[in-house]
């Protein structure tokens, strides 16, 4: 089944996405609450093409630019944040084989996501001084290569038909990628992610033990990272996107309360909540934060666009600023959002059946990812000395 005719457009990309959203939303409380993990979710993502939208046109896909995949995971963040981490790292690796990876890889691999297949990581592990530490070894053999090692925070890695494995080339010490089918011999993926917010994404571990890989199956990562490809400014658009999602999520389920459930304070002398001064005023200023986000999160998108359009470093470095500048402004909206959620719906809203707590967990939790402080810094410092942020995959 090939899936690049579902999706041949950026307006059918986003329609499509909206539609999904609205059906997921129903069942998002539940699935967090229950941590019942969204196998037919994400199998009708795939079904409809969701997988699929960055597929180069000469390999048959839509080939779409990242402010549309943005957009579409903005739009199904408002609903579940679980389901739109999921494909995160899908994309990121899916990027990273287009900038360096051979033309024989890119056209299997493209190929197969054109089928249905989904992409997970095996990047991030458990020790080591910091997260650019990769223990994980690929060793080669005579007949090609084997991969042991341990990954943690794996996301989509229950719902994958291939793993991307982040590994040091023991030979050369390069950090290469290995794309891994997630049934080889070898590989155990352990669901033990225990995160307080988006838990359903399947962030867990996963082991490669002896795990005999084709060396047609690997290449070097550092064309993608060390070079001005947009690569970092695209995967940091995506988690902007997914800040912005829970934040406007967060703001209509509030509104949605506050009109139909929540009672007004005795001193506003009105009827309704929503007729109260003060809360007019507060949702104003919280419209202002999920606004700003959002149209931090378009400039940001036109910016990463270009860089992959015509790359180069000065085309690299604005989208890595703006993506900063976006990552910012939905950090603080995506974590304030959803605590003045309460402090506007009233004592109703703290109700464990009313599920509202779990904006402010998804929130909290996927705003760990990438220090904000960091992109802060890197603004900071093109603004007073024009350096460049540097070219290390994550910014």
């Amino acid at each position: 089944m090939t899936l690049a005719a579902a999706i041949d457009s950026a307006e059918a990309a986003v329609a499509t996405a909206r539609e999904l959203a609205a059906r997921f939303a129903d069942g998002a409380a539940r699935r967090d609450r229950d941590r019942h993990l969204p196998h037919p979710e994400v199998e009708l993502l795939s079904e409809a093409g969701l997988f699929a939208l960055t597929v180069p046109a000469r390999f048959g896909g839509p080939d779409l630019p990242p402010s549309v995949v943005a957009e579409v995971f903005r739009i199904l963040a408002t609903a579940d944040a679980s389901l739109a981490q999921i494909p995160h790292s899908h994309y990121v690796y899916l990027t990273a084989l287009r900038l360096a990876g051979p033309e024989q890889l890119q056209r299997r691999i493209f190929g197969q996501v054109l089928d249905g297949a989904r992409v997970a990581n095996a990047q991030s592990e458990r020790g080591g001084r910091n997260v650019a530490d990769i223990a994980t070894v690929l060793t080669r053999t005579l007949d090609g290569a084997r991969l042991d090692g341990e990954k943690f925070y794996c996301t989509g890695s229950p719902y994958a038909h291939l793993l991307a494995v982040l590994a040091r080339d023991s030979g050369t010490d390069d950090q290469v990628v290995a794309f891994v089918p997630a049934d080889s011999p070898g590989v155990v993926v352990d669901d033990d992610w225990n995160g307080l917010g988006q838990r359903t994404t399947g962030s867990g571990t996963v082991r490669f033990e002896n795990v005999a890989v084709p060396l047609d199956a690997v290449f070097t990562r550092s064309p993608a990272v060390a070079e001005p490809t947009g690569y970092g400014a695209f995967a940091q658009l995506l988690h902007v996107a997914i800040d912005a999602g829970i934040a406007r999520g967060a703001l209509d389920a509030a509104a949605e309360f506050v009109r139909t459930r929540s009672r007004p304070w005795f001193e506003a002398g009105v009827d309704r909540a929503q007729d109260d001064p003060l809360m007019i005023q507060r949702f104003g200023e919280l419209t202002v934060s999920v606004r700003a986000a959002e149209a931090a999160l378009t400039v940001a998108g036109r910016a990463v666009d270009d860089a992959f359009a015509t790359p180069g470093p000065d085309a690299a470095a604005e989208a890595s600023l703006a993506v900063a500048t976006a990552k910012v402004l939905a950090d603080r909206a995506a974590t304030e959002v959803p605590s003045a959620l309460f402090e506007v719906a009233g004592t109703r809203s703290a109700a464990g059946d009313a599920g509202l707590d779990r904006y402010w967990r998804d929130a909290r939790t996927h705003t760990l990812h990438d220090p904000v402080r960091y992109k802060v810094h890197h603004l900071g410092r093109f603004t007073l000395n024009e350096e460049r942020p540097p070219l290390h995959g994550v910014v």
